[in-house]
């Protein structure tokens, strides 16, 4: 029976893998058999502090080994990253540095959320697997950081980057928006940042299907599409039903209003190559997502 760690249960990947462990089903197909039956354990920050290497590792000593680990856990709030680096380059690199060392230790696979933005976005086309990394944010340098040291703690590790998350569960994007434009009657939206919106559900099925494999390294895995903010923020409202006025903002107008907000990547879309070359890119447009996530948010939102 396979065993497995997932870190960060809490946030929305973490409820859209429960989801898929629970139902052995996602959206666009049916998780691997080969999870069928798995114990999984389901952690967060108020049972393991992942930056704590001694905790971590009493961790593994008591409940593991894992064949499995999903690291999740992440302090993903851009603009307070912005405001406290070190706190987030705790969690985001050395937390992620230790879950690594555990799984290394105990012979398992690790998989390791990552971001778009540890890419600038100053060229506008799709970034590839192997283009550079230089962050403009402290998120991003946090996030990269992580990346470099999980790589080096264990060989069997999955990097997988994605980009405008949104689960049925907890804050995103467009529960914000909806709540806005029924609030206020208007939406303010950056119309010149541009990236992949990812259904977590989506993303949750990739991630099962990756882990399944030994083909270790870095994905890219967004829903498909390119899109604005702006553009993102009206498919939303629409398909609520909502009437409201949209405003376009450029990124200097925005940071006219939010001077404390974190500088933010103009192009970060993704291209899924690694996936595609390896087990196949099964993501779904980014509008296809959206909208099954819309039809179903009533039943499954908290």
């Amino acid at each position: 029976m396979m065993k497995v760690l997932v870190t960060g249960s809490h946030g929305q990947l973490g409820n859209e893998l429960r989801r898929c462990f629970e139902t052995m089903q996602a959206e666009i197909g049916a998780v691997p058999r080969i999870y069928e039956g798995a114990q999984v354990d389901y952690i967060d920050y108020d049972s393991l502090d992942i930056s704590d290497a001694h905790a971590v590792a009493a961790w593994y000593r008591e409940h593991g080994p894992y064949d499995l680990t999903i690291n999740c856990a992440a302090i993903t709030n851009v603009d307070g990253c912005e405001q406290n680096e070190a706190v987030a380059l705790h969690v985001n690199a050395i937390g992620a540095e230790n879950m690594a060392r555990a799984a290394a230790k105990c012979g398992g696979k690790i998989v390791h959320i990552s971001t778009d933005y540890v890419f600038p976005g100053t060229d506008p086309n799709p970034r590839l697997e192997d283009d550079p990394a230089v962050p403009i944010s402290a998120y991003g340098r946090t996030k990269w950081e992580g990346e470099v040291l999980v790589s080096a703690a264990c060989e069997a590790s999955f990097i997988i980057r994605t980009a405008w998350l949104y689960g049925y569960v907890g804050k995103n994007f467009v529960k914000t928006m909806m709540r806005l434009a029924r609030d206020n009657g208007k939406i303010s939206v950056v119309n010149d940042q541009m990236g992949n919106p990812t259904s977590a559900n989506d993303l949750a099925y990739e991630i099962l299907k990756i882990a399944a494999t030994e083909n270790y390294g870095t994905y890219h895995c967004t829903n498909n599409g390119t899109c604005s903010w702006f553009d993102f923020a009206c498919a939303i409202v629409d398909a609520a039903g909502i009437e409201c006025e949209k405003e376009g903002l450029s990124s200097m107008e925005y940071k006219e209003r939010f001077p404390q907000s974190a500088d933010r990547p103009a192009y970060s879309s993704l291209e899924n190559a690694h996936l595609t070359a390896t087990i196949g890119d099964e993501m779904r447009p980014w509008q296809d997502a959206l909208a099954t996530f819309m039809q179903r948010l009533p039943e499954l939102g908290d």
